[in-house]
């Protein structure tokens, strides 16, 4: 049976942020997905800078672990990266910017 306030599927990304805001409740998952994204930055950005592409190989790992935690032992629910790879991957990025900015906080405002 389908959850009748959501869509069967999102069709753009202005639509489905709001539902990932709201699979990101859980203040310690929201720090986890922080910490993952900022890390993936600063390894992305040593790796390219110095030569080091090697280093790559481990920003799936870091970006996907910190956050898969978070949804497995906080939010206890599915990451949305297996129904919507490009969606969640713009919205870690988005949430973690307006986290950085104050226009979100590690506490939800739902």
């Amino acid at each position: 049976m389908a959850d009748a306030s959501k869509p069967e599927r999102y069709t753009s990304f202005r639509a489905f942020y709001p539902y990932y805001l709201s699979e990101h409740q859980h203040t310690t998952s929201r720090v986890l997905h922080f910490t993952g994204t900022a890390l993936l930055i600063l390894v992305a950005i040593v790796a390219l800078s110095t030569g080091r592409y090697n280093l790559l190989w481990a920003l799936p790992v870091i970006g996907y672990g910190f956050a898969w935690v978070g949804h497995f032992f906080f939010e206890r629910n599915k990451p949305a990266t297996f129904k919507y790879p490009f969606y969640s991957l713009a919205s870690d990025f988005k949430l973690f910017f307006d986290i950085l900015t104050g226009k979100e906080g590690f506490r939800s405002r739902k």
